[in-house]
C-alpha cells in the first residue's frame, strides 16, 4: 500500500533491512515460543510413566512429580519481570539467545535424570531459560514491526501460544508410545539448535537506548515477591486449602513484598517500571483480562484432563487430540482478530470473547460420562474462538501503551500476569474440585479398608487405584468415583465461568470502544501517484 508524496509521513522506526525480513523473524520467534509453551504442558502426560519404578521411570512420588512441574513454574514466573528488564537494558537478542541455550541445556540434563531430585533441579533450570525467552519474543516483535502491523503480528504470536498448549499433550503421547520418558525433554535439543542458528542469522538486536540507572532493589523485590506469591499459590493447590500457615505465610509475604515494590517504584528516580501506566483504565483492564482468562482457562484445562482420561478412559494422546479444536480456533481467528477490532472496537470484541469463554466453561457443567465427542470438540472450539478474540487485542493494548524502547518491560508485565493468573486458576479451582470431590466420595468409602480410606479420598486417580486393588468388589467404588468427580467438575466449571464473566465485565467497562471515524475526504491529501512508503 502506498500513500501520496504530499502527505506527511513519519520517519520509519524500523531499518529497511529488518523490515524486509520481518515475517521470517516472526517465524523464528514463534518457533522459540512454541518450544517453551509446549514444555509447560508436555510433562503432564508423562507423570504416570515417570512415577513407575526403573527402568520404565524413576520412581517419583506424587509430591516429587508435583515439584517437577512446580519448580519450572516457580522459577519461570519469578524471573519473567526481571528478564524483560534485562532485555531492555542489555539487548533482547542476547537475552533470547542466552535463554534458549539455557533451556536446551536444562532439557538435555532433565532427559538424563536418574532420580526425582535431579529432574526437579533441571526443570528449574529449564524454567530459568524459558523466563528469558517468552518476554524477549514479544519485545523483539514490537521492534521489527511498525505500529500499524503490530496487531496482526501479535495475533499470529498469540495463535502460536495456543498451538503450543494444544500440541504438548499430543507430542508427549506420541513420544511415550515409541521412546522412554526422557524423550519428552531430549526432543527439545535439536529444536533448540535450529532455533539458535536461525536467531543468530535473522533476529536483529535492540534495546532501550537510554535505560537510565539500574534499580537493583526494585529487581530484588520483584523476584522475592513473585516467588513467594507463586509458591503460596502452588502450596495452596497441593493442600487443597488456603488456610494452612504454610500457604498463608508465603501468600501474605509475597503480597507485602510486591506492595513494597510498587511503593518503591513510585518514589524511585529510576524505576524499573513506570507504575503510572496502571492508572490508565485501558492498560489495567488489559492486564486484568489476561490474568482472568488464564485463571479460568488453566483451571478448566486441569480438570478436563482428569475428565477425559480418568472418567472417559481416553489415553493421553487421545485426550491431546481432543483439544486440537481449541488450537485450531486460535490459529484461525487470532491472526484475524485485528480486523474485527478495527470494525467493532476492542471493548466489544473482547467482551464477546470473554462471554464465549464463559459459555464454553459453563458447558462442562452439563457434561456426563456419555457426552458425545462432537460436543466436546465444539466446546473446545468455542473456547479457542473466545481466546483468539481476547489475547491479541489486550496484548496490543498493553504493548502499545509503552514506548517501543520499553517493550521488554511491557512483555514482562503481560506474561507475568498471564503466568500468575494461570497458576492461581489451577490452585484455586483445583482446590474447589478436590474439596467437592472429597465431600461426595466419603460416603462411598465404607467398604474400603481403614488403612486405604484416607488415600482413596484424595482424588479420583487415588480412588480408582484403590478400587483396582479391591478387584471385583471395587466396581461400585469406580462408579461412585466417576459420579463424584463429575459432580465436582460441574461446580468447578461454574466457578470458572463466573471468573470469565468477571473478566467480561472488566473489559466491557474499561477497554476503549470503537475509535471515532475520521472524515477521510477532508483529510485526504492530493494524490500525485508517487508512492513513498514501504510495502
Amino acid at each position: 500500500m502506498s500513500i501520496p508524496s504530499g502527505a506527511p509521513v513519519a520517519a520509519p522506526r524500523v531499518p529497511e533491512a529488518v523490515h524486509r525480513r520481518r515475517w521470517a523473524i516472526l517465524g523464528v520467534l514463534m518457533f522459540s515460543l512454541v518450544i517453551v509453551v509446549l514444555d509447560n504442558s508436555i510433562l503432564n502426560v508423562a507423570v504416570k510413566t515417570i512415577a513407575s519404578p526403573a527402568p520404565t521411570g524413576i520412581g517419583a512420588t506424587q509430591s516429587e512429580l508435583e515439584w517437577a512441574i512446580n519448580s519450572y513454574t516457580l522459577v519461570f514466573a519469578g524471573l519473567l519481570f526481571t528478564a524483560g528488564l534485562l532485555g531492555d537494558r542489555i539487548g533482547r537478542k542476547k537475552v533470547l539467545l542466552a535463554g534458549i541455550l539455557v533451556f536446551g541445556i536444562g532439557s538435555a540434563l532433565a532427559a538424563l535424570s536418574s532420580s526425582p531430585g535431579e529432574l526437579i533441579t533441571w526443570r528449574a533450570l529449564m524454567g530459568f531459560g524459558a523466563a528469558f525467552v517468552m518476554p524477549a519474543t514479544l519485545a523483539v516483535l514490537m521492534n521489527v514491526f511498525e505500529r500499524d502491523e503490530q496487531p496482526k503480528a501479535i495475533g499470529i504470536w498469540a495463535g502460536s501460544v495456543g498451538l503450543g498448549i494444544a500440541i504438548g499433550p499430543i507430542t508427549g503421547g506420541l513420544l511415550l508410545e515409541h521412546f522412554w520418558w526422557g524423550s519428552i525433554f531430549l526432543v527439545n535439543v535439536p529444536v533448540v539448535v535450529v532455533a539458535l542458528i536461525a536467531m543468530a542469522v535473522l533476529v536483529p538486536d535492540s534495546k532501550d537506548p537510554a535505560p537510565g540507572r539500574v534499580d537493583p532493589f526494585g529487581v530484588v523485590l520483584s523476584i522475592i515477591g513473585l516467588v513467594l506469591l507463586v509458591y503460596g499459590i502452588i502450596r495452596g493447590g497441593e493442600l487443597a486449602s488456603f488456610t494452612d500457615v504454610t500457604v498463608l505465610a508465603p501468600l501474605i509475604g509475597g503480597l507485602l513484598v510486591l506492595t513494597g515494590f510498587v511503593w518503591h517504584e513510585k518514589r524511585s528516580s529510576h524505576p524499573s517500571i513506570d507504575i503510572s501506566y496502571f492508572r490508565k483504565p485501558a492498560f489495567s483492564a488489559a492486564v486484568a483480562a489476561i490474568a482472568l482468562v488464564f485463571f479460568a482457562l488453566m483451571g478448566v484445562t486441569f480438570f478436563s484432563a482428569f475428565y477425559l482420561q480418568s472418567v472417559r478412559g481416553y489415553t493421553a494422546l487421545e485426550s491431546g487430540l481432543l483439544i486440537l479444536p481449541l488450537a485450531a480456533a486460535q490459529m484461525i481467528f487470532a491472526p484475524r482478530a485485528r480486523l474485527v477490532v478495527d470494525r467493532f472496537g476492542a471493548r466489544a470484541v473482547c467482551t464477546v470473547g470473554m462471554l464465549l469463554v464463559a459459555v464454553g466453561l459453563a458447558a462442562f457443567a452439563l457434561f456426563d460420562a456419555d457426552t458425545p465427542l462432537w460436543v466436546l470438540c465444539l466446546v473446545f472450539f468455542v473456547q479457542g474462538t473466545g481466546m483468539a478474540h481476547i489475547m491479541p487485542p489486550v496484548t496490543v493494548a498493553v504493548m502499545q501503551a509503552l514506548p517501543r524502547e520499553r517493550a521488554g518491560s511491557g512483555s514482562a508485565i503481560n506474561n507475568t500476569f498471564r503466568q500468575v493468573g494461570g497458576a492461581l486458576g489451577i490452585a484455586v479451582l483445583g482446590s474447589v474440585l478436590s474439596t467437592v470431590y472429597r465431600g461426595d466420595i466419603e460416603g462411598h468409602l465404607d467398604g474400603v479398608p481403614a488403612a486405604a480410606r484416607d488415600v482413596a479420598g484424595e482424588s479420583i486417580e487415588a480412588t480408582l487405584g484403590v478400587a483396582e486393588k479391591l478387584g471385583p468388589a471395587g466396581k461400585p467404588l469406580v462408579a461412585a468415583a466417576n459420579d463424584a468427580f463429575i459432580g465436582a467438575m460441574h461446580v468447578t466449571a461454574l466457578g470458572s465461568a463466573a471468573v470469565a464473566l468477571v473478566g467480561a465485565a472488566v473489559v466491557a467497562l474499561f477497554l476503549p470502544g470503537r475509535p471515532a471515524v475520521r472524515d477521510e475526504r477532508a483529510e485526504a491529501p492530493q494524490d500525485t501517484g508517487e508512492p513513498v512508503r514501504r510495502s
